[in-house]
């Protein structure tokens, strides 16, 4: 079960999209302030701590407005008016989450009035744009399963394998000199054989990679959301 997987915090096995941190961001409307806050979470006990710091933090704001989605395909989803006309806040944050196909995400929406009715359609653009706003200036990521691929290189080499590896195809994580330097490389399963055979013919067999594990890695999200697998 979804909410069981969740609770034991086992890890989605599926690439899937987030926020690329937690975050805050501003905009006002009509002298109306809407901030967002943007959490990463993976549990709903998460989810709503998170919305529980918000509600402290702006004890004194009118309204704070929710909408989460967690798991693979944003299975679990949950919103909140909090006081507003039903439909206009929470559901219009929600559909931006969804819209994007972002997960494991909680957005709060706390809400400063200013004096001026924005009515339904103006609130529902409101807290829409501002989710849609937060995740513009924040960022997303795609976190996948990829294959870790470690190198160690005589110091004297190091220089030119690091501007051979800069230049090729294979994404360099993270480098790190010392007597000798280690650079940790990440990748796609199925590009594993062709890097070693890649750094095989570059260095004449001398750089034999340590041995390959797996990790969750985020990297930079395709500009359009993907739909997630079901």
């Amino acid at each position: 079960m979804l909410e069981t997987a969740l609770a034991t915090g086992r890890t989605m096995d599926i690439p899937y999209r987030m926020i690329a941190s937690d975050g805050h961001h501003e905009i006002q409307i009509r002298k109306s302030r809407f901030i967002c806050s943007l959490f990463r979470a993976s549990t709903e006990e998460e989810a709503r701590s998170h919305i529980d710091t918000i509600r402290k933090q702006f004890w004194d704001a009118n309204h704070h407005c929710t909408a989460w989605a967690l798991g693979p395909g944003l299975k679990l989803q949950r919103s909140s008016d909090d006081g507003e006309p039903s439909g206009t806040a929470g559901i219009p944050m929600l559909e931006v989450l969804r819209r994007r196909q972002i997960t494991n995400t909680v957005a709060v929406v706390t809400r400063y009035f200013g004096g001026t009715m924005l009515g339904a359609g103006g609130l529902i653009r409101a807290y829409g744009g501002s989710v849609s706003s937060a995740i513009d200036v924040i960022g997303v990521v795609e976190r996948k399963r990829l294959s870790v691929q470690t190198l160690v290189a005589p110091y004297d080499d190091a220089g030119r394998i690091e501007n051979a590896i800069r230049s090729s195809e294979y994404p360099l994580r993270d480098v790190a000199y010392g007597e000798k330097a280690t650079f940790e490389l990440v990748m796609e399963p199925e590009q594993v054989r062709p890097f070693r055979h890649w750094l095989a013919e570059m260095t004449n067999g001398a750089i034999v990679p340590l041995g390959s594990g797996e990790r969750f890695v985020d990297v930079p999200a395709p500009t359009e959301a993907q739909p997630q697998p079901q």
